[in-house]
């Protein structure tokens, strides 16, 4: 009998698990933009936990592991950012870095709750965009980072029934 997989808020014994979770996931990213210094590959253990404390973080647990990740905040305009959807590369394709999106994007409609959801990635990556297009997301900007790589930002509005009802 298989393990399932639990979400939950991250906690401060996490960090390094989820450093360590980070830099095995962006290597793809790097690899395909042909740039290791990538921030997620860059980040210290300590910038990590900041962050942390700045917003919120979920992690995907299989047992003790943390196998998938996401983080974010909201900033005073009610745009919930979120940032560094991770999941262990032999859990992709299998749905759960959509039930992360889902579920920060539920905390976020709490207090205070999200007007709307940003995040972006970059613009070779396809699985990426079709997960956050799947999830009702648009392309509202593009930023060129370096010679090979644009960042696509995209947003979606927060559920009218979810701000109306926090107001």
């Amino acid at each position: 009998m298989g393990m399932s997989v639990t979400i939950s808020a991250a906690r401060a014994q996490d960090a390094e698990q989820i450093l360590k979770l980070q830099y095995l996931c962006y290597q793809n990213e790097a690899e395909l933009y042909g740039d290791y210094t990538i921030e997620p590959l860059t980040q210290t253990l300590d910038d990590l936990r900041a962050e942390l404390d700045r917003g919120h973080g979920l992690v995907a647990r299989l047992g003790d592991e943390v196998v998938a990740s996401v983080r974010g905040t909201v900033d005073e305009s009610g745009t919930a950012r979120i940032a560094k959807l991770i999941v262990h590369p032999r859990l992709q394709r299998h749905g759960l870095g959509g039930r992360l999106l889902d579920a920060i994007e539920l905390h976020f409609a709490g207090e205070p709750a999200a007007r709307r959801f940003q995040l972006f990635t970059g613009h070779r990556s396809e699985g990426n965009l079709r997960l956050y297009r799947s999830r009702g997301y648009a392309p509202v900007s593009a930023e060129q980072i370096g010679p090979r790589l644009r960042l696509v930002t995209l947003e979606k509005e927060a559920a009218a029934e979810v701000y109306a009802a926090s107001a």
